[in-house]
């Protein structure tokens, strides 16, 4: 096994106000207000949600996409971690650390779209239990893998703190989180898959599959190395430091063969169950299934060769389509595909957009203060 030197991480340093943050304060508290609303005076309040559309932006978005863009956590750790690749390792604990915010607040999200959300305690009690659900069981693996997650992570607030005999102890421990770490999410996001496949004729052809819990794991990894692509190469702007080309280019590379894979089963699938013809029809669906597959599509021309994939901009550019893409797979199944029958329509109201604005502020916000008080990144001399 090779030997990896790497730098330690420390914490990046700098003043915790900027327009950034101040930005991302005005939204989480119009967000809290909005929430204040909801929970005293009902959902009916503040979305536009209805008997054909049970669920909208809440759960789509901040719950079935935000935890998938927060799989990069789970998909660099399972390369160092599983195929013992520790070249990678400096990028373990940002990209941990955005999932961990991500997951955290698709948990609170669900939440928010509860209709009786004084019983959420429901989902724990045994009593309450429902084994044969599919949301049973992704409600249960989330809500572990969050704690496992702050288990992870916990080493750089024990670092930060000093206390090093803790950490120790911790890190001998580790290998039992990291294990968990891996499955619980390939456990959950193959389970969001499967919600589709148990609502049967309700989904458009295009996105009704039996294969859907395959297609939202690997896009669930992809997605998780695009993020990673994204956060560091935004992380490396915002912070003035070099960015890690020498870790993002063979990256891209592996999340290049996760999508490859994706695209031969997406496409096969859809040939197969003679579903393509409803890809050429005049409809929205079918504008939709093009703009998704072309969102997977552009990343493989884009960083077709290795020198380009030493291109900053094109990485960055090729991990924000894969993301687009993952989020309009999901979008596409839950809400454009999902025919609910006559008289039903469903757009999100300024309260439920505002509420979603403050959870990404919230993650925004979070990642800029860990980043510059705990040590996350790899030690580096950076202007301010």
């Amino acid at each position: 096994m090779a030997n990896h030197q790497h730098a330690a991480p420390a914490p990046v340093g700098g003043s915790l106000v900027n327009a950034t943050t101040l930005v991302c304060g005005v939204l989480i508290a119009v967000m809290l207000a909005v929430l204040v609303v909801r929970f005293v005076f009902g959902l009916g309040s503040v979305t536009n949600l209805n008997d054909g559309y049970p669920w909208g932006i809440w759960v789509v978005f901040d719950v079935v996409i935000g935890s998938a863009l927060a799989c990069g956590g789970f998909s660099v750790a399972m390369l160092v971690y599983i195929f013992n690749r520790g070249e990678y390792h400096p990028l373990v604990r940002p990209a941990l650390l955005g999932s961990l915010f991500g997951y955290t607040l698709a948990g609170a999200g669900v939440l928010f779209d509860l209709g009786r959300w004084w019983n959420f305690w429901h989902i724990f009690a045994p009593g309450y239990a429902n084994p044969s659900s599919v949301m049973f069981e992704v409600a249960v693996c989330i809500s572990l893998y969050i704690a496992v997650m702050w288990i992870e992570f916990s080493p750089a607030f024990l670092e930060k703190l000093g206390l090093t005999e803790a950490k120790q102890k911790l890190s001998k421990m580790m290998f039992a989180f990291i294990a968990l770490g891996t499955v619980l999410p390939m456990m959950h996001q193959s389970s969001l898959g499967t919600l589709l496949v148990v609502m049967g004729t309700q989904i458009h052809p295009l996105w009704q599959t039996p294969l859907q819990p395959l297609l939202y794991l690997l896009t669930a990894v992809t997605m998780g190395y695009a993020v990673v692509l994204f956060e560091s190469c935004l992380t490396s702007t915002a912070y003035r430091r070099k960015i890690e080309l020498h870790l993002l280019t063979p990256l891209a590379k592996v999340m290049l063969g996760f999508l490859a894979a994706y695209l031969v089963v997406r496409l096969g699938d859809v040939v197969v169950r003679g579903a393509l013809p409803r890809a050429f029809a005049v409809s929205l669906e079918a504008l939709m299934f093009w703009l998704e597959t072309a969102c997977f599509v552009a990343p493989l021309v884009l960083l077709r060769s290795e020198a380009l994939r030493r291109n900053p901009a094109k990485l960055f550019l090729a991990g924000v389509l894969l993301m687009l893409g993952g989020s309009l797979l999901r979008v596409n199944g839950f809400l454009i595909g999902y025919e609910t029958g006559d008289g039903f329509n469903y757009f999100p109201a300024l309260p439920e957009l505002l509420v979603t604005f403050g959870i990404f502020a919230i993650e925004v916000l979070g990642y800029i203060v860990i980043t510059r008080r705990f040590p996350v990144l790899p030690r580096e001399a950076a202007t301010h």
